[in-house]
């Protein structure tokens, strides 16, 4: 058996407490960064774009969106989005707030979903998309509101569970699943921390900053998007926007954040 001299012991522990305390500086540092930031969140500005349009006439049935009934009845949208999603009895299905939205648009306004989900989500760069603008603005009007998920309903209660599933399912090359990034406390990705979403106060705190305006794509991401974007970082098929899988886990995930308090749009990295 070889015996690890007391000098290599030292050694090693020193570079140990090396790495940690620089881990913990660019944490700090991150942590700095976006509180400067949010004095003058860019999602604002995207925000307004979002409460022009639910409020002008649109689509061949010439309607707005102060008719769409996010769950506190019809044109009610303050503090809709932190009690999303939810079952709604007029789609008999669970509905997270951009499949509502989608709902909605198709409903009220006679808008083509195929159009809509087409190009849900705005490059680099561009103007917010319809979607995402849409999404900022009732997010905004949700700030401050304490997350409560139904699972009252049958149907609530099965999309948690197919959420749950989806959750720890492994597949693809790298036979990754969510919870291998998002079920230890104290993993990272280069700079970025990856929160534990099983724990309550984690996950509070994760769930309840998206949607989020991402400095580094000059953009506001929304739910549907961030589910999107793991499930290519997984190598899976893509996630089809607004589908039943990616409603249930986002489902699984609100619920997971049960009691925190809603602090969207965020800044990301």
């Amino acid at each position: 058996m070889k015996i690890i001299s007391l000098k290599s012991v030292l050694w090693i522990t020193a570079l140990v407490v090396g790495a940690q305390a620089q881990a913990q500086s660019v944490a700090d540092e991150l942590a700095k960064y976006r509180a400067m930031l949010a004095d003058g969140n860019p999602a604002e500005l995207v925000e307004a774009q979002g409460e022009a349009l639910w409020k002008t006439l649109r689509g061949p049935k010439n309607s707005s969106l102060e008719q769409c009934d996010l769950g506190k009845g019809a044109g009610v949208v303050k503090g809709a989005y932190a009690e999303l999603p939810r079952y709604f009895k007029d789609a008999n299905a669970v509905q997270d707030f951009e499949s509502r939205l989608l709902y909605c648009m198709v409903n009220l306004q006679g808008l083509s979903r195929d159009e809509l989900v087409a190009k849900p989500f705005s490059a680099q760069g561009e103007r917010a998309t319809d979607l995402e603008a849409l999404t900022a603005y009732v997010v905004g009007e949700s700030r401050g509101s304490q997350i409560k998920i139904s699972q009252k309903h049958a149907l609530e209660k099965a999309a948690f569970a197919r959420g749950q599933q989806t959750f720890y399912y492994r597949g693809g090359p790298y036979d990754f699943s969510c919870a291998s990034c998002h079920s230890t406390t104290g993993k990272r990705i280069r700079l970025q921390d990856l929160p534990n979403l099983t724990d309550p106060v984690a996950s509070q705190k994760a769930f309840a900053t998206w949607p989020a305006y991402r400095v580094s794509q000059g953009a506001v991401r929304t739910m549907q998007w961030r589910i999107n974007d793991c499930f290519r970082q997984q190598r899976f098929p893509e996630l089809k926007y607004a589908s039943q899988t990616s409603v249930d886990l986002i489902t699984y995930l609100a619920v997971m954040a049960q009691g925190g308090v809603m602090d969207a749009p965020a800044i990301k990295r």
